[in-house]
């Protein structure tokens, strides 16, 4: 395959220095480090446009320009469906979870949670946070870093995913999450740039839209698989993706902190449905490369190794030099956007809702210092547990959710089933959380050891599909949780005043923002389901 050259360095260059030019403005700017306020939530004063694009930038890291192109050259559109269900539950975070979380001043969800029921569930939620972060966030995206690296610059894999660390920490450890959102911004425009031209490059080679349908055939072009599909089962993307969509973007801190940064309720919910329109794209920027990568090894004009290393295939095999250095550019920017956002989230976590509840006298300087140290120790976790993502899946899209699938149903479930049921308590959420997480582990250690299981029930259930096994274990927390609640006593009214979605009406109308605002979102929302229906309709094979 061709090498960069000189050209495409200089742009990858450019791209660099621009972040650290908006990094080191974020940094300094007035106020940006006065406090932990400003340091962990940008002083609370961001728009609604930032918002949407950190949340997008964000959220397409490694997994996404790696993993969905590999999954796409591998089977196709089907693994889209978790991007395009994400706008709707992009509509549920900004109606449902955002008038909570604004409307209680939180810094974090674990604080959230602990208002809500106790403070052994916060201590759950920040420590399971970080934890997942380390098994389904950092490692992923490190090690998709090296793959571009060794695949695309042709540098040695530790060499890249060192590189990618090092120079993601360095600003987001200074500038905090005032600097993770600006510099998100503009690397949302990046993102979509490279993205938007490596697909268009890619149809143009293969000879159009159409071809490549021909080519890559029926089967490959629908969203909808048989329930008894090994990996998308249409049965499980019903019941198990929004299972884990509603974990990843309403209670997770990496996202929510975004919103929580916001000046009001009115940018929260509006950054948010922006954010949703934006997830209208990834299928076909992440997805179809892949695709076409199939169909053009399927001709014979790319040799295609392995499934993930579709995307910077595509790229070096057909773009011409300063084209492959923007497209370069834009994977890196995914990458160090996912990074910086995580870090700074590890960050928080481990600042407020663990150092600060057991120094509750310390200061600001001291938060910040301690989330900095924490977060790098977080990072050397990470890379020890990259050689162990190939025993749960060959594929890092499927790792990364397979792997959420047995951490996302149980904090699901508190907190959907707290927020509608006033009488579900801190003795239920535990229970259920800690009879979820021993669930999952099981399963993943099953899973883990699957080949050794033999024939019997601990081979069936260490083979249920991770998306019908996600549906299973929801139901499964919810009914602990309501079973142990009933069978205990309930909150006080006064506990979880606000709290709920009956106390809240009564006790904070006024939260729910400006009404000419809300009119305008109310469109918005329509037209982003609209854009879902016809999605589906289309990718119907």
């Amino acid at each position: 395959m061709p090498t960069l050259t000189t050209f495409d360095w200089i742009v990858i260059g450019v791209y660099f220095i621009a972040v650290f030019a908006i990094a080191y403005r974020a940094t300094h700017g007035e106020g940006a480090r006065a406090s932990a306020g400003n340091y962990f939530l940008g002083g609370r004063h961001t728009g609604w446009f930032v918002i949407g694009a950190s949340l997008f930038a964000s959220n397409i890291g490694s997994e996404h320009l790696v993993g969905l192109a590999g999954s796409g050259a591998a089977g196709g559109v089907a693994v889209g469906q978790f991007e395009v269900q994400a706008t709707l539950v992009l509509l549920v975070l900004a109606w449902f979870f955002v008038p909570f979380y604004i409307g209680s001043g939180v810094f974090t969800v674990p604080e959230f949670m602990e208002r809500r029921y106790s403070p052994a569930v916060r201590w759950y939620l920040a420590v399971i946070a970080i934890i997942g972060y380390v098994l389904t966030k950092i490692s992923v995206t490190v090690a998709a870093g090296g793959i571009i690296f060794e695949t695309l610059m042709g540098i040695d894999f530790w060499t890249g995913a060192l590189v990618v660390i090092l120079a993601t920490g360095v600003y987001t450890v200074l500038g905090g999450l005032r600097a993770v959102l600006y510099t998100d911004m503009l690397q949302m425009f990046v993102l979509v740039g490279g993205s938007l031209t490596v697909t268009i490059a890619g149809l143009h080679a293969l000879g159009g839209w159409d071809e490549m349908r021909a080519i890559a055939g029926s089967d490959f072009m629908t969203v909808w698989k048989p329930s008894s599909h090994p990996d998308f089962p249409w049965s499980g993307v019903i019941t198990g993706a929004p299972i884990l969509g509603i974990w990843y973007w309403c209670t997770d801190q990496y996202i929510v902190q975004r919103v929580l940064a916001a000046r009001d309720i009115d940018n929260a919910r509006r950054g948010s449905l922006f954010g949703g329109l934006l997830k209208l794209t990834p299928l076909f920027l992440f997805v179809i490369p892949g695709v076409v990568a199939y169909a053009l090894a399927q001709q014979g004009r790319v040799t295609l190794d392995a499934p993930d290393a579709a995307l910077p295939t595509l790229v070096a095999a057909l773009l011409p030099s300063g084209l492959r250095g923007l497209v370069a550019a834009g994977l890196l920017a995914a990458l160090m956007s996912s990074l910086s956002s995580v870090f700074n989230s590890c960050s928080t976590l481990v600042a407020w809702d663990i150092y600060r509840k057991l120094h509750p006298a310390a200061r600001d300087s001291t938060l910040v210092r301690v989330g900095q140290v924490a977060t790098i120790a977080l990072v050397g976790v990470s890379l020890a547990w990259i050689p162990m993502m190939d025993l749960i899946s060959g594929q890092m899209y499927q790792y990364l959710q397979s792997v959420q699938s047995y951490i996302a149903p149980p904090i699901t479930a508190v907190f959907v089933v707290g927020l509608l049921w006033r009488f579900v308590n801190a003795a239920g959420a535990i229970v259920s959380l800690v009879a979820g997480f021993l669930l999952g582990a099981a399963r993943l250690v099953a899973e883990l050891n699957q080949d050794a299981l033999g024939d019997g029930l601990l081979y069936r259930f260490a083979d249920i599909n991770f998306l019908h096994f996600g549906g299973l274990l929801f139901a499964a927390c919810c009914v602990i949780l309501a079973a142990v609640s009933l069978l205990t006593a309930p909150p006080s009214t006064e506990r979880i005043a606000g709290l709920t979605v009956g106390t809240r009406r009564r006790a904070a109308p006024e939260t729910d923002g400006d009404r000419a605002w809300r009119r305008r979102d109310v469109w918005l929302s329509g037209v982003l389901a609209v854009g879902v229906i016809l999605t589906w309709l289309y990718f119907t094979g």
